[in-house]
Order: C-alpha cells, then structure tokens, then sequence
C-alpha cells in the first residue's frame, strides 16, 4: 500500500468528454470568467467565485483559512454552496458550532491532499490520501469521475497556492475510531473484550493512527480451549497486551503498502512477518481476509487466526 502524498485529477475533459464546463455541458473549458483564480489564493478563489460562500464560512469556523492561504501547494475537492445544502437539516449548523470544530476540521481537510494536482493524473489512480490521513476513492467511468462516490463537477481551478476541482456533494470521512468501527462490525467482541481487559482500549481510541491486524471472534475460537479465559484473568494481563501489541502496527499502512513489506514493526517491538503468494496475503501466519477498514485514528485488516509473538 504506498501513500499518496498528491491528488491527480487533469486531462478529464479530453478523456472524459461527460466532465463539462460548469453550466454548460457542452464545452469542457477549465477556465470561465466565474471560476479562473487569477493568482488568487485557494481562499480568495474561492470566495470570489460566489459559490463557495458556506465552505468560506466552515474554513473560517475551522481555523483553516490561514493554512489554505500558505504557500501549499495544496489540491482541493470544493462542495458549492448546493452541494453543503444537501446535507440532512441541521447538520451544517451543528458543524459550524464551536464545540465541533475538530470534526469540522477533520471533515474539511478529507477534501484537500497535498501537491498541485491536476485532472489529467486521476485516471491512474484508485485513490489518495487527504491531510486527514484517511483515504479518498477515485473512479472513472462513462458518466465522468467521482470522488467517494461524489461527482466531480469542474476541474483543473489554478490558484497561486495550488487547485480547485468543484463537487457536487459533501464527502464525509470515517468519524469512528478503531474501537468504534470494530464495535459497529459485530465479529470483533472477544478483541474489544481482550483490548479492555489489557488496558489497550483506551489507547487504541486515542489518535494513533494505527494498523490494525484484527482477529475475528471466529479467529480468538482458533485457539486451544481455555486459552482465551486464561488470558482475560487479570494476573496474565501483561501477557495479553503484549499478545494484542503484535496485532498493532504503528502509522496507517493500507493493503497496497504492506504487501510491499517482508516484515512489520509492532507496538510490541518485535517484526511481524508479511507474505505474499499471488492474491493471498498472510501476516505472521494469519490470512487477511479484509483489507482497508477505514477508521479516524488508522486502519483495520481483518485477519483469520491470532498471531502469537515469540
């Protein structure tokens, strides 16, 4: 899994005749007189197109304008003032409440990724990763390109500190940490009753990032009888968290980057092997079954059996 530290969307409108020119789906000009930046900042681009009023407002509230007028350069995935008026009645004020301003800033910087990019690269990649560290999906088909499913309505916007491409839509990130998302799973309970009993809860919510490599209920079942008992009686807690260590790998590492790696340090300290054999995927034994379960604070890679440490 390699991270990405650019976004690449250019040559959409001669690969992608479907991308058109903001009110005109006809043309496929990248610059009209209501969107060109006109060596303006990403802000100042954006407040003088007059169709990003309520971004302007939420940048503001998030104490970013001043980060979006630095030097950058910087690639942003701009929701209209339209598309912030699809969000569920009162979701919007909520966000611009100074009480949430951290998730309003962990929303806002899922739609910027580091470099100036422009449309012509995005037909070579899957996805990208954001200043919020989570991933953004990218797909190309006959209706256009879209981002997290979000249709890209305008692009290639050059500013002095970078570009704008303009959605449609609102694209939200992951808002659970590790411990939430395998809450919501379902097959993870003997792993969050392990976490729990070893004291790791409380860091693995914290905000990491981690990687995960998250053995199912089905998994913990794997192993000899009374082993898992045994491991939650509170004198082999030591043992338990280094057990639940060597499933931890610190930094977000998606599927495509760790396939790349022979071996993996741990919140243990000791390596965790990694093979590779065609389309499978084993990590210290265990097959991964999952890959790329995004979370706030890392990622979650599901795998079928408890790796045990030396």
């Amino acid at each position: 899994m390699k991270t990405l530290s650019i976004l690449t969307l250019g040559a959409l409108c001669a690969a992608v005749p479907m991308l058109a020119n903001a009110g005109d789906s006809k043309t496929c000009s990248t610059s009209t007189a209501a969107y060109v930046g006109d060596g303006k900042t990403i802000v100042d681009t954006a407040v003088a197109a007059g169709q990003f009023n309520t971004l302007a407002a939420a940048l503001k509230a998030a104490g970013l304008v001043d980060a979006l007028q630095g030097a950058g350069p910087f690639t942003v995935f701009a929701p209209t003032d339209a598309a912030f008026a699809k969000l569920p009645k009162g979701t919007l004020e909520g966000l611009l409440d100074p009480k949430a301003k951290s998730t309003l800033s962990a929303i806002l910087t899922y739609h910027v990724v580091s470099g100036n990019v422009k449309a012509e690269q995005v037909l070579k990649l899957k996805n990208a990763t954001t200043l919020n560290g989570q991933r953004i999906d990218i797909v190309v088909d006959d209706r256009g390109v879209s981002i997290d499913g979000v249709r890209v309505t305008k692009t290639d916007i050059v500013c002095s500190n970078g570009v704008i491409h303009v959605i449609d839509a609102v694209l939200m990130p992951e808002t659970k940490t590790i411990v939430g998302v395998a809450d919501s799973a379902g097959i993870f309970k003997t792993l969050l009753a392990a976490a729990k009993a070893a004291g790791l809860d409380t860091a693995l919510g914290g905000d990491g990032p981690f990687t995960i490599l998250a053995p199912t209920d089905e998994a913990f079942a794997k192993l000899p009888a009374g082993t898992v008992e045994g491991l939650l009686k509170p004198e082999n807690k030591d043992k338990l968290a280094n057990i639940l260590k060597y499933h931890v790998i610190p930094g977000r590492f998606y599927a495509d980057q760790v396939i790349k790696l022979e071996n993996a340090p741990t919140l243990l300290g000791q390596e965790v092997a990694i093979k590779v054999d065609g389309r499978k995927v084993m990590v210290g034994g265990a097959n991964v079954v999952k890959t790329d379960i995004e979370a706030k604070n890392g990622v979650v890679h599901v795998i079928d059996s408890v790796i045990l440490p030396k």
